[in-house]
């Protein structure tokens, strides 16, 4: 992973991770510990399937560049129906409160997109590789009189 790419994680992860920190105090307030154990259940499930998703989003990005946007796409539309599918098994578990659960789910979520959309309009990502165009300029041929 490269620097700005490690930078962009730790932009969307941090203030993800402080959501679920709060979520987890609030959880623990209105719901008691069940509400507690939900909270960090959901936070976790949200950085650990959005942190996987910006990292193969990297590597999309490096070794198939022209197919970045449509896979982009498609991960988040993954993303969410795998949450969807987490909320769905875990609607009616007894060991932590499923409505803690799903909050701290949805508000992660909103977070991490965020955080993300902010980290990405701050990077300062070349548009083009300035050796790259510097290397591929053509010599003149002939002579230069």
């Amino acid at each position: 992973m490269q620097s700005n790419d490690a930078r962009i994680f730790l932009h969307t992860a941090v203030p993800t991770a402080a959501a679920g920190v709060l979520a987890v105090v609030l959880s623990a307030v209105f719901a008691g510990g069940k509400g507690a154990v939900g909270a960090v259940i959901g936070a976790l499930l949200v950085i650990a399937l959005m942190g996987m998703g910006l990292v193969v989003l990297q590597w999309i990005a490096k070794s198939l560049p022209q197919l970045f946007q449509g896979i982009g796409l498609v991960l988040y539309v993954v993303q969410l129906l795998l949450m969807v599918v987490f909320l769905a098994v875990f609607k009616n578990a007894t060991f932590f409160n499923p409505r803690a659960f799903a909050i701290t789910l949805v508000a992660a979520t909103i977070v991490w997109i965020g955080a993300q959309a902010r980290a990405q309009m701050k990077a300062k990502v070349f548009y083009v590789d300035p050796a790259a165009a510097q290397a591929q300029k053509p010599e003149t041929a002939g002579s230069s009189t």
